[in-house]
């Protein structure tokens, strides 16, 4: 199978690439830079060099390909909406691409923005708008498009997909606790974040596209939920930091803009995702990573 994929060269992206191409796929991955794309053709994929937001090379890609799976997306909290409503374009624009080919389209949002008292399941639909949660935009895309026919599966990813060389949620809260001297949690720290190795997540993407199952929206989880005081405690003595609970008050004066995610309580199953495809996870575990992948060196 030919397959389309931005963000080919991100940290998600490039475990997908890697998985299709050891599994006989061909991948035409789009990328932004020279260098990425002298990296792509190192790995045996096709570069595409352009932009996500430009509809002429999702059309160029989408068209030339058998699948789509779609990873960009710009992580700037700073102007966060607009990111989410430009994701909504490029879903919208793949959409049009593909509309009446029979391809399927994978996208990709995010495990917090449900929230039960149980751990969220793929049954579980948003029902909260982008006016409200922005990043709900791509599941309001990503069903416009199934309404006109497209085939189209949402991959949930937990808040932690975790790895060599991850730049998202964890190292954040690793650079907090070496700018304040201390490794904090809020509460009891009893808040649960799920989590998934990339490599284990890159399987996943394929067994989509290769499957095609009746079910449309698919859980990228290894781990359930791991306490978010268990994470602290991980850094801590991993960074010989104190470990330290704080109150809502402090907490938000301790991780800023972060304060929201590091309270994040947002345990899911992925027991539907697992019986669908058969799909199982053989990675390290976050934790363990932690401790060995490189996530404690300073540089």
């Amino acid at each position: 199978m030919h397959v389309f994929v931005t963000g080919a060269s991100g940290f998600v992206g490039s475990a997908i690439v890697q998985e299709l191409l050891r599994n006989g796929h061909e991948v035409l991955g789009l990328v932004r830079s020279e260098n990425a794309a002298d990296q792509l053709k190192n790995a045996g994929a096709t570069p595409l060099l352009g932009d996500v937001n430009d509809p002429e090379m999702l059309h160029k890609g989408a068209g030339s390909c058998d699948a789509v799976i779609h990873t960009a997306f710009n992580h700037d909290f700073s102007n966060y909406k607009a990111s989410c409503e430009a994701d909504r374009k490029v879903i919208e624009t793949l959409g049009e691409a593909l509309a009446g080919s029979d391809k399927p389209l994978v996208v990709t949002t995010g495990l917090g923005l449900l929230r039960y008292d149980r751990p969220v399941t793929e049954d579980d639909a948003l029902n909260v708008s982008s006016d409200i949660i922005p990043r709900s935009a791509t599941d309001e895309a990503a069903h416009a498009v199934a309404a006109r026919g497209v085939d189209v599966y949402i991959v949930r990813l937990p808040p932690s997909v975790h790895g060599r060389g991850d730049h998202g949620f964890v190292p954040i809260v690793i650079g907090t606790a070496r700018e304040k001297g201390e490794s904090a949690y809020i509460g009891e720290g009893d808040n649960r974040w799920p989590a998934v190795h990339r490599l284990d997540a890159a399987v996943l993407y394929r067994l989509i596209i290769e499957q095609r199952p009746a079910l449309k929206t698919l859980h990228a989880v290894a781990e359930e939920g791991i306490p978010f005081r268990n994470i602290a405690e991980e850094i801590g003595n991993g960074l010989k930091l104190p470990v330290v609970g704080k109150t809502a008050e402090a907490a938000a004066e301790h991780f800023g803009w972060f304060a929201h995610f590091a309270g994040m309580d947002c345990a899911a199953s992925s027991e539907r995702t697992r019986q669908t495809l058969g799909w199982e996870t053989v990675a390290t575990g976050l934790l363990t990573d932690i401790a060995t992948a490189g996530y404690l060196t300073v540089f």
